[in-house]
């Protein structure tokens, strides 16, 4: 063990024991009158930042942790998550609907009644053509979930097919003097409402065109608007003067008038301004080095909380070496998951993983084969058993790339991948990009990413949000940016078996995490994918900042904090 690897574990305990009172604080407000919190502690700038921006700021493309956060503040579906603490953040609430319909025809059909009087914040009314558009739109733009969210809406196979003419004819149907949209599901879906409750399900003006806005802002429903956006500096948020708030729990009215998110400085450089007092909070992980510090001086400003996420490297199945099962499990016999668990900040902040459901999630059951001693658990790396795979494929000596984003820690994962093909036999060269392009860059099949780094967190807690989304044939489509099945995989069998347990899980949720259990370990056996470790998320949070709300599916709830 290298002098490193110490002190990033005595960093870790340092930390986690300078945060024992936080768990306290998170959502103490919620005990407090509300008018009177908004009444002492409304106004002034909260000042984010982030490393790189994250792209598009349409909400039915966008598909990265960093701008669904803010998506909260911005639009609304018919349903919503919770804006809420901790796991209260996983209860989903009536949002631009007036409540949650009960299931007609046998899980089929559901009728959602708008409620009066929202507008968007160009002013417009919400209509339930507005509603009929915004689902159309999410097929006629491609939208990343398209094929494995909204694609068992009635039409929705048309649609896939034939994106241009998308109608949802029989799907969807609105009834504007009733202010009703009811929808024809082809098969019941006990996960319906969770995705009607992620941004991708954002109700738009039904004249946005359909094309990907990038940085333009599509007026949306909630307590803020975006003023301008400039990937390459910042973001501006103002309040929306056409919100009046009709749901605390799924749109509260925030307390900053102005949000400034910043982009382009380094890890490193948002710590010290938060200590300054001159940022309010980063969205990238603290660097390892400066964790002791954080733990020790700054402990009320830091908030360690657990995440249903992992980080993974995908390998594409369609180009060499990786189109050879013997290569990409190679590659997951070889890494030293405990090494990278101390490059992300020893074991109070990350768990080694070599499977793709997170540790308590539904459909988690114990399992690694890739490991010297396979059973429930990582032990260590089999560097012979990986060698001999390699040699039995005949790669050894092809080139090959590793992509990551031009962030520390995951500049230091990909620096490490690339040591392990090189012990492996292979010309391996690691390749750093910005954030604000990494994403997309390596799900586009024209890009010819033979493996990368990446990472997943949940957009809703079912174990179809990883398996199916991840790796089904529905989420691959060559030559898109938003082709979620970065690894390129396609298995008819594993297919059917994931459809299989989003079936039963309509009746019988405990035998479908058995199947679910059942289908992370048939894709580890065809290994498309490296599980590297499972992590928590570091909030470093300046002095100014009061009442930090953690919620356990979108993370921190930026705008209920105040600043003073």
């Amino acid at each position: 063990m290298t002098r490193m690897h110490r002190n990033l574990r005595k960093a870790g305990a340092a930390l986690a024991l300078g945060l024992l009172a936080q768990t306290a604080l998170a959502g103490s407000a919620g005990a407090q009158d509300r008018a009177a919190l908004l009444e002492e502690h409304s106004g002034g700038t909260m000042t984010l930042s982030a490393v790189s921006a994250a792209g598009t700021i349409d909400p039915h493309v966008n598909y990265t942790a960093e701008f669904w956060q803010v998506f909260q503040m911005l639009y609304d579906g018919l349903v919503k998550f919770k804006q809420a603490s901790r796991a209260e953040g996983y209860e989903i609430v009536p949002d631009l609907a007036e409540a949650i319909p009960e299931p007609e025809d046998g899980g089929k059909t559901y009728v959602f009644k708008l409620r009066d009087g929202i507008k968007f914040a160009d002013g417009s009314d919400v209509t339930a053509e507005d509603v009929v558009a915004s689902f159309q739109r999410i097929f006629k733009i491609h939208g990343p979930t398209s094929g494995s969210f909204y694609n068992n809406i009635v039409g929705a196979d048309k649609c896939l097919e034939d994106a241009e003419n998308c109608t949802l004819e029989g799907g969807i149907v609105a009834d504007e003097d009733a202010g009703t949209i009811t929808f024809h599901l082809m098969q019941p879906d006990s996960e319906f409402f969770d995705k009607l409750a992620v941004p991708h399900a954002s109700i738009l003006p039904a004249e946005t065109a359909a094309t990907d806005s990038g940085t333009n802002y599509i007026p949306g429903t909630g307590a803020y608007m975006i003023e301008s956006y400039d990937p390459n500096d910042k973001m501006v948020l103002k309040r929306n003067p056409a919100f009046k708030e009709w749901s605390v729990a799924a749109q509260p009215q925030g307390f900053p008038d102005e949000i400034i998110y910043r982009f382009g400085m380094n890890e490193e450089a948002a710590i010290n301004a938060i200590q300054n007092g001159q940022i309010d909070w980063m969205f990238d992980p603290p660097p390892a080095d400066r964790l002791n510090e954080l733990g020790t001086q700054y402990a009320e400003q830091v908030h360690v909380n657990p995440l249903a996420a992992f980080w993974y490297a995908p390998m594409n199945t369609n180009l060499a070496p990786f189109d050879n099962v013997k290569v990409r499990q190679a590659v997951n016999y070889a890494i030293d998951r405990n090494a990278l668990v101390n490059i992300y900040g020893g074991q109070v902040l990350a768990q080694p993983t070599c499977q793709i459901l997170p540790p308590d999630f539904p459909g988690h059951e114990d399992n690694c084969i890739y490991t010297q001693d396979p059973g429930t658990t990582w032990s260590a790396p089999d560097m012979d058993k990986a060698k001999q795979l390699v040699e039995e494929s005949g790669t050894a000596g092809q080139k090959v790339t590793v992509v990551a984003e031009d962030t520390a820690t995951s500049r230091a994962v990909g620096t490490y991948l690339q040591s392990v093909l090189s012990e492996l036999g292979y010309d391996a060269t690691m390749q750093a990009i910005s954030p604000n392009i990494q994403f997309t860059y390596i799900q586009n099949t024209d890009n010819n990413v033979q493996i990368s780094v990446s990472q997943w967190f949940m957009d809703y807690p079912q174990a179809s949000n990883f398996l199916n989304v991840l790796l089904s044939c529905a989420s691959f489509t060559p030559g898109s940016d938003a082709s979620i099945n970065i690894a390129g995989y396609c298995n008819e069998d594993i297919d059917a078996k994931m459809a299989e347990a989003m079936q039963t899980a309509v009746t019988d949720p405990e035998s479908a995490n058995k199947l679910w259990a059942e289908v992370d370990k048939a894709f580890m056996e065809q290994a498309p994918v490296a599980p590297l470790f499972t992590p928590k998320n570091v909030d470093f949070t300046s002095k100014r900042v009061g009442n930090f709300i953690f919620s356990n599916q979108f993370r921190w709830v930026i705008d209920q904090s105040w600043v003073q």
